[in-house]
């Protein structure tokens, strides 16, 4: 073979290969992600959200939610099934309300909007702090850092990047408004959500409380916004997420600069 010939032929099974490894990206893509639904197909999912409805418990500052039927602008009538073919509710109510998020914006003049909070900080690796161990001797006990290093010598270091909720199981009074809205009531430390931020570099937090903490100045929601975070807060159903090895996906909806808005949160269990 000329050493012409032998060139034309190298180019065409180096082009042959380039070619297979284009195809056969997408191929793999596709793969991995059909074996990673797999996987989430066969755990089992908690749903971390309340229901939410016009006797929800809410802040006092802002009032109770009123849902009404939506109705013809022009005839002032209600949609209905039977006349319309449809039906749908007008709601009137707070963006923080039931299990809800607070975007930065919420305290922040120059905070980022609940729209623009990046996708991939709406799935991430949940840690559960259990607070509940310390209330039997002080129902209304702030979870310290000394808390949070007892837990961590026996589940591993907080990772970065992970999404961290305060198990404190208020979430339990919540059927009981004036029980639910006590105060004060179990949180967090404000050194301690400094601590998991500044020193553990967590992406996000969350908690069953109206409120972060029990000071005036809500201070660790403050940071926590101002810091260009996000929170949520009046999750349930922590009791039933282990510790660790939990994923969270919690999402809403894409509000132009929104400043809050009812989300909705599950774990993937390991």
């Amino acid at each position: 073979m000329s050493r012409a010939r032998m060139v034309r032929f190298s180019n065409i099974i180096i082009a042959a290969a380039c070619a297979a490894t284009l195809i056969g990206a997408p191929v793999r893509a596709q793969s991995d992600l059909a074996r990673a639904y797999r996987v989430i197909a066969s755990k089992q999912l908690v749903d971390l959200t309340h229901s939410f409805s016009p006797t929800t418990p809410v802040w006092a500052g802002f009032g109770q939610a009123k849902f009404s039927p939506a109705a013809d602008p022009e005839t002032k009538q209600p949609y209905t099934i039977p006349k319309d073919g449809f039906r749908a509710t007008y709601y009137e109510m707070v963006g923080q309300y039931g299990t809800h998020v607070d975007p930065p914006a919420h305290f922040a003049e120059n905070g980022i909007t609940m729209d623009l909070i990046p996708l991939k900080q709406m799935i991430l690796p949940l840690i559960v702090l259990d607070n509940t161990r310390y209330q039997t001797k002080d129902p209304n006990h702030a979870f310290t850092v000394d808390d949070l290093r007892a837990w961590e010598r026996q589940h591993g270091r907080v990772p970065k990047g992970s999404f961290v909720a305060l198990r404190t199981d208020l979430s339990k009074d919540w059927d009981n408004p004036e029980r639910f809205k006590r105060a004060p009531f179990p949180a967090w430390a404000l050194e301690t959500i400094k601590f998991v931020y500044e020193q553990r570099g967590v992406t996000a937090t969350g908690h069953e409380s109206l409120d972060t903490d029990t000071t005036d100045k809500m201070d660790s929601e403050t940071y926590i916004l101002r810091s260009g975070h996000y929170q949520i807060e009046v999750m349930t159903n922590l009791d039933k997420v282990p510790a660790t090895g939990a994923l969270i996906v919690v999402t809403w909806p894409k509000v132009k600069d929104g400043l809050g808005f009812p989300a909705r949160a599950f774990a993937i269990l390991p």
